[in-house]
Order: structure tokens, then C-alpha cells, then sequence
């Protein structure tokens, strides 16, 4: 145990102008000694912990396995806003000089590539926010084109910086750009690989959007979406057992339409979605003008 303290203390003091940096304070026991470093244990885990502004921070120890923990939200930050930052391997009984300068140089790094001042500008830059799904089963709001977008791409992180400059080039989200161009080849992929689990996850997602979608939403997920398998007998079937009950006969009936001679033009318009083009500022109308008069 003293090894363990003593290990997380060095690893501690090593850090201490990087969290500075990050603008992260770390968190003391009441009535700890502020000159040693905030070590708490939780059962067979070691913990140091440090808080910021709309942040929070946690190094979790135990099983020779280092986890740096990170979150940023605004108000109270919970247990499950935590996501993983850094995961490596950390053995205190075989910690050199060399090799802490090593472990504290790469926590460091992972710590500033989410935290520090970089990285803390371009996320000014906010993405639209997603509807809540307490929001949409309250029946509140409906789930709209950015929420698929958003937890789509929280899913398949693969994409989820071509999300990102979707929204930062139009300063909001284009649902058919960014599918007819990146998401559909994954769709597709999972469709044709067929795996129960991924359908499962795939499926999910789609029809938890679609049973509580706007209408724009809904014709994204069956027009847009699920009509890319262009009437495909083998990836119709394959999604029959995972379609929810709303959402089967729409994509059949689309699938069938822009398969057939009629759906040509729509299927056109389909694979090549407009330029998008910037709303026009409304006009002001002025006291004395010939406007309302």
C-alpha cells in the first residue's frame, strides 16, 4: 500500500503544473494535509481526484492498471459523465526515475490534448445540442436530424469528426451530407455483414430516433438512410427482424419506390443533396417606411 501511495504521490507532484495548466485544483479529503498528494482509496482502487471549471478529473489505480478519468459538463458532474481519457499499464514496485518521467510526460499529454488551452478553444466552438431522451419520451420535443447525427457518431467514433466539420462548415448540421457522403457506407456495411449484435445496436439507435422523430427525421432514417440499400431483396431481409413496427412498411414502400423506373429521378436527387445555401437576413422594417402603412 505505502509503494502504491508513494508511486501516485511522485506521479502527483509530476503533474501539478500540467493540471495548473489545465485549470484543474485537486480535491482533499476534509481535514487532509494539503502538502501530501489527495490519495483516497475505494476498496481495492486508489484515487486522486481534481475538479475545474464545468471539469473534473480522476486517476483511478488498482489491478497494476493506470485510468486517467475525464469529464466536462456544465453543473453537477455525476459518476456516469466520467469517460476515459488514458488507460496504461503501472506498476509501482517496478517504477524507475526514468520510467515516472515517462508515465507522468504521457498522462500529461493525453491531460492537454482534452483539457488544456488548445484543446479548450476549438471546443468553443459548440456543437448543436441533442435533444434528451427524457425530453422526447416526455413528449416535450421530438428527436431531430443533429440528435441521430450526434449519437450516431457517438457510437461509430470513426465519424464522428466528420460530424464535427459538418457542423462547424455550416454552422449547424446537414443530415443528408453527411450520410449520403459518410454514414450510409456504414449502415450499409452492417447491413451486409449481418452480425446480430451490431444490427442490434444499429436498430436500436434507428428506431429509438424514428418512433419519437420529427417528421424530417423520420424521412431521413427511411428515405435517406435505410433507402440507400436501393431495393436489395438480401439487405431488406436482413433488416426485417430489427426494423421497429413504424419504421418496416416506410422503408420497404421507399426501397421499392426508387427501384422502380418512377424512383429514378428521386434516387438522383438522393445521391447528390443540394449545396447548401445560407438563410437570407430578414429585412428590417423601419418607423416611417411605406411597410404596413
Amino acid at each position: 500500500m505505502a509503494e502504491i501511495i508513494e508511486a501516485l504521490s511522485e506521479l502527483y507532484r509530476g503533474l501539478s503544473e500540467t493540471m495548473k495548466t489545465c485549470g484543474f485544483t485537486p480535491v482533499f479529503p476534509a481535514g487532509a494535509d494539503k502538502s501530501s498528494a489527495p490519495v483516497t482509496q475505494e476498496g481495492d482502487k486508489y484515487l486522486i481526484a481534481y475538479t475545474g471549471e464545468n471539469k473534473a478529473l480522476r486517476l483511478e489505480f488498482a489491478n497494476e492498471r493506470l485510468t486517467v478519468m475525464g469529464a466536462q459538463k456544465e453543473g453537477e458532474i455525476l459518476a456516469g459523465d466520467f469517460s476515459e481519457v488514458l488507460k496504461k499499464l503501472f506498476v509501482p514496485g517496478e517504477a524507475t526515475e526514468k520510467s515516472m518521467r515517462s508515465d507522468v510526460n504521457e498522462v500529461a499529454e493525453e491531460v492537454l490534448a482534452v483539457f488544456g488551452p488548445k484543446a479548450q478553444k476549438s471546443a468553443k466552438s459548440k456543437l448543436p445540442q441533442p435533444v434528451s431522451k427524457a425530453a422526447a419520451k416526455s413528449g416535450a420535443v421530438s428527436y431531430d436530424p443533429n440528435t441521430l447525427g450526434n449519437r450516431f457518431t457517438s457510437i461509430y467514433k470513426d465519424l464522428r469528426e466528420e460530424y464535427k466539420r459538418n457542423c462547424e462548415a455550416y454552422g449547424q448540421f446537414l443530415p443528408e451530407e453527411f450520410f449520403v457522403k459518410h454514414g450510409n457506407a456504414v449502415v450499409l456495411s452492417i447491413i451486409r455483414e449481418n452480425n446480430p449484435t451490431k444490427m442490434r445496436q444499429l436498430f436500436n439507435l434507428l428506431n429509438e430516433i424514428y418512433e419519437d422523430g420529427t417528421n424530417e427525421t423520420q424521412s431521413l432514417i427511411a428515405v435517406t438512410i435505410l433507402g440507400a440499400m436501393e431495393n436489395d431483396e438480401q439487405l431488406l431481409a436482413n433488416c426485417v427482424d430489427y426494423m421497429c413496427d413504424d419504421m418496416t412498411k416506410p422503408v420497404i414502400n421507399v426501397n421499392r419506390y426508387l427501384g422502380s423506373k418512377g424512383g429514378a429521378g428521386a434516387k438522383m436527387k438522393l445521391e447528390n443533396p443540394p449545396k447548401y445555401k445560407p438563410k437570407k437576413q430578414k429585412k428590417k422594417s423601419f418607423p416611417g417606411s411605406s411597410l404596413g402603412m
